[in-house]
């Protein structure tokens, strides 16, 4: 535990952006930029699905190690440490590139990004809530999810667009051999990669200075042994739930078809034609979804949000996985068709991302409406927000082994088919807690 000690307070615009913009760019960088990178230096779909997911684990298990951060130093020293660390690792991935070798370094690279990028997330959110009252903290929760998704933006909108500007200037040549492209690819990323690590870097010096401090590790320490079985407290009350095991099955399935399609959907934009692919180039990808993607997804959320508040989300649950799930028959109808026509394309990417928007609304609300509430409500939280990237991540593992046997086409129908058990296990999913309007007026 830490204690509130009397200090200068810092205006939370001077940091709340730049926070949380930092802990959305590694996420990215790691979880989709990444694929990219790869795709264009001739890594394999089935290498690329399988290690970038399996990496994110860390994301998936934080919870386990969130209580021992309380244990040593302060939230601010672990929030700058590893922005610092992060930084440093993507300039390790930037100048991997240089040797034939590049792939075991960098994915081993981004696994300890992963690592310090949970971390930094447990801690950040941390400083946020002990350093804002309630009030601030409502008040710039919308500023906070703004950052994080700027960050997306930048990532995978602007640099994936710079990275294929650079390339074209490096010499790269769509539609040439992979080997041909192979060098200005090389530089084109090694550059996009030095800006990560810079932008981090740069972040990390100033939030040693402008992030709040004021609070100070507690001289009554706990020790291990006391925080494992509080751990296991939460852990054990959160399996007593009612219908805990239908609601951690939901949790699941919910996501199920888009774990296989996260990974596979920006490769087969960026494959040729005649694999099956959509042959767009790296600047076409990274403004279709930096630009009208994002906007697609804040919209989307925002609909979602004000359809749920007049309607409750008993009676809109199975409309927003519905709309969830709509995206992969645009994905199938690209994959079937392969139209040239980069307004008919920029449609399907911005129903995907509308309907991601849309739809993951439901499966936040539920967590925090149905599962979280009672003894250990955060920790629950973020205990089924565990169950819920563990049930992206899996199928993700094995999405690229399914696309290459498969071919794009018979994927994204085989996709549509993992939507069916969504489907069913929320049109049928029991409600714990009344969320009608009488209940909530009550």
């Amino acid at each position: 535990m830490e204690k509130k000690s009397k200090g200068k307070s810092t205006n939370p615009i001077a940091w709340v952006p730049t926070v949380y913009f930092a802990m959305g760019l590694p996420f990215i960088a790691v979880n989709l930029v990444s694929t990219f990178m790869f795709k264009d230096l001739g890594i394999s779909d089935t290498q690329i699905a399988f290690w970038t997911s399996i990496i994110m684990l860390p994301w998936t298990l934080k919870f386990l190690w969130s209580p021992f951060l309380e244990m040593y130093r302060t939230k601010k020293f672990f929030v700058v440490v590893t922005q610092l660390l992060s930084g440093l690792l993507f300039g390790v991935i930037a100048f991997s590139l240089k040797f034939d070798y590049f792939f075991a370094i960098s994915i081993s690279t981004m696994a300890v990004i992963a690592l310090s990028g949970a971390t930094h997330d447990i801690a950040c959110d941390g400083v946020y809530m002990a350093e804002l009252s309630p009030e601030d903290q409502a008040k710039y929760i919308g500023v906070q999810g703004a950052f994080y998704n700027i960050a997306k933006l930048v990532a995978n909108g602007g640099l994936v667009a710079v990275a294929g500007m650079l390339a074209e200037h490096f010499g790269a040549v769509e539609g040439a051999s992979i080997q041909e492209n192979m060098p200005a690819y090389k530089e084109a990323w090694m550059i996009i990669f030095i800006i990560i690590s810079a932008l981090l870097l740069v972040l990390g010096l100033y939030h040693s200075r402008m992030l709040p401090c004021t609070q100070v590790p507690s001289t009554q320490k706990r020790s291990s042994a006391e925080v494992l079985h509080e751990l296991w407290e939460v852990i054990k009350n959160f399996f007593t739930k009612k219908h805990i095991i239908y609601y951690i099955c939901f949790i699941i399935l919910y996501r199920f078809a888009e774990g296989f399609i996260m990974k596979i959907a920006p490769l087969f934009l960026r494959s040729s034609r005649d694999i099956g692919g959509l042959g767009l180039t790296l600047t076409q990808i990274g403004t279709l979804n930096g630009v009208f993607g994002s906007a697609a997804f804040v919209l989307g959320s925002l609909l979602a949000g004000i359809y749920v508040s007049r309607r409750g989300l008993k009676k809109t649950l199975f409309t927003l996985c519905c709309v969830f799930n709509f995206p992969f028959v645009a994905y199938t109808l690209l994959a079937v068709f392969q139209p040239e026509n980069l307004y008919v394309i920029g449609a399907g990417i911005i129903t995907e991302y509308f309907g991601y928007g849309f739809g993951f609304v439901g499966l936040t609300l539920f967590m925090m409406q149905q599962i979280a509430p009672g003894k250990h409500q955060m920790s629950h939280y973020a205990f089924a927000s565990g169950i819920m990237n563990l049930g992206v991540m899996l199928p993700g593992m094995m999405s690229g082994f399914f696309s290459d046997w498969l071919g794009y086409e018979k994927f994204f129908i085989y996709v549509l088919l993992a939507t069916i058990p969504s489907l069913l296990i929320t049109y049928f999913i029991p409600f714990t807690y009344d969320d009608s309007k009488k209940q909530q007026e009550k």
